[in-house]
């Protein structure tokens, strides 16, 4: 394992002193996977103010101290270090009621997650690897470490942290472990929203549409919204899949950027609550996507999203069923009233959208690559998107003798008419149509 010299200066420094210390956790798993770890954590046999004595000649952060926790600061960089720990007594799921300090690695390494999670390296040492986690990594299997029931149990988190590590690195749970995934993923309940969040964002990034499925019973239990839209069939010409597969098939398509993928996600949401059937027991979802966007506003405040993102996500659902055509004019009336990043992001959904169906025909699918190439052309123009764009201003229009009110609306009206090519966007031009009105 490569470490830097930044790193190896704390274990050397720690050695030094006569403590044990190891690098620990995701680093070494992803060193072993042959990726380059971003954070170095190392556990100690010192305790919090023994790891202090050590590095008093450097920045500490002792925000989790009492946990076993100090940070050092050295090179630009944060290295937590952690006294070897026991702990127990979770009764909420989450923190547990006592932490006991050790003086032994393997019984640190016993009370972490997943095997894969559950390694350590020291460059005296190598691999310490008490339960397995370099075979299971080898072979691609998830296994909690000791008794999976009690692990969830302990921190429900971990339900969801093991599915995200099942799909970045494509393990396969075990049995047990899989059980334990889905029979104890109402513990979840207990959890803070915004770590559920957190935690779901960085699900998000990963996942494709197989896993959403495979993994439903979890994605479900944190956003019980979804649940209804699960094996719900469309009874629909223009849709081969039931609306929680075809859900899954859109976030699969979208880029792995956190708005997109939620908004993806939530972009159906509330199909089955406005599902009705004709005559002919064909099905029609008629106001889903305002009733979605009302529905994810909800699911996100409860998550304690950020607000721009549940914004967005809210604005793209809301009119995901919008229609884009190749027309210029449109297209500048639309990057006029949304932007141009937005306006982005809802043509990506909708393409997503339509290109998941299982039912729409190449030529159908060309439209948004003509209506790309489209926008290309307006954007590269340097179009007037808004007022702001005009070649006259508001004291063009003081000096014409207007006031107040009537010149926004005048403004207005020039940009409305410059948008839908009656006038070109010229000082005189605009200045002559003002005088005529």
């Amino acid at each position: 394992m490569i470490l830097p010299d930044y790193v190896k200066y704390c274990l050397q420094e720690l050695e030094s002193a006569g403590y044990p210390a190891y690098a620990v956790g995701g680093c070494v798993r992803d060193s072993l996977l042959g990726n380059t770890p971003h954070d170095f954590d190392l556990c100690t046999g010192a305790k919090p103010h023994e790891i202090c004595s050590v590095f008093s000649h450097l920045p500490l952060v002792k925000n989790g101290e009492k946990h076993g926790t100090i940070g050092v600061v050295i090179d630009h960089h944060l290295v937590e270090i952690t006294t070897f720990r026991t702990e127990g007594g979770y009764q909420d799921n989450r923190h547990p009621d006592w932490v006991n300090f050790v003086s032994s690695l393997d019984e640190d390494l016993a009370r972490r997650d997943f095997t894969v999670n559950a390694m350590a390296y020291s460059p005296k040492e190598g691999y310490i690897d008490p339960f397995g986690g370099r075979e299971d990594l080898e072979n691609r299997i998830l296994r909690a470490v000791g008794d999976p029931g009690e692990r969830f149990t302990e921190d429900s988190l971990r339900i969801l942290r093991g599915v995200r590590f099942a799909v970045r690195f494509h393990l396969t749970p075990e049995e047990n472990t899989k059980d334990a995934l889905f029979r104890l993923a109402p513990l979840m309940d207990n959890l803070a929203r915004e770590r559920v969040f957190a935690e779901l964002c960085k699900l998000l990034t990963y996942v494709n549409a197989q896993d959403l499925l495979t993994y439903a019973p979890v994605i479900t239990q944190v956003i019980p919204e979804l649940a209804p839209s699960v094996g719900f069939r469309q009874n629909s010409p223009h849709h081969l899949y039931d609306v929680y597969t075809h859900t899954a098939q859109v976030t699969s398509a979208m880029p792995p950027e956190p708005t997109l993928r939620w908004a993806a996600l939530l972009h159906d949401v509330a199909k089955p609550q406005c599902y009705t059937e004709d005559e002919n027991g064909r099905g029609h979802f008629k106001g889903h996507a305002p009733a979605g966007a009302e529905l994810a506003d909800k699911i996100l405040q409860r998550l304690k999203a950020p607000n721009a993102l549940r914004e967005r996500v809210v604005f793209l659902i809301g009119q995901h069923m919008t229609p884009f055509t190749p027309d210029k004019k449109v297209l500048r009336r639309r990057l006029g009233k949304w932007g141009q990043e937005a306006t982005r992001q809802l043509l990506t959904l909708q393409r997503a959208d339509f290109c998941s169906k299982g039912t729409g025909t190449a030529q159908e699918e060309r439209v948004f690559a003509d209506v790309e190439a489209c926008l290309a052309e307006v954007l590269e123009e340097g179009s007037c998107f808004t007022v702001k764009d005009l070649a006259v201003g508001g004291n063009d229009l003081l000096a014409l003798g207007m006031t107040g009110k009537q010149i926004g609306e005048t403004l207005e009206t020039l940009l409305a008419k410059v948008q839908n090519e009656e006038l070109p966007n010229e000082k005189e031009a605009l200045l002559s149509a003002v005088k005529e009105r």
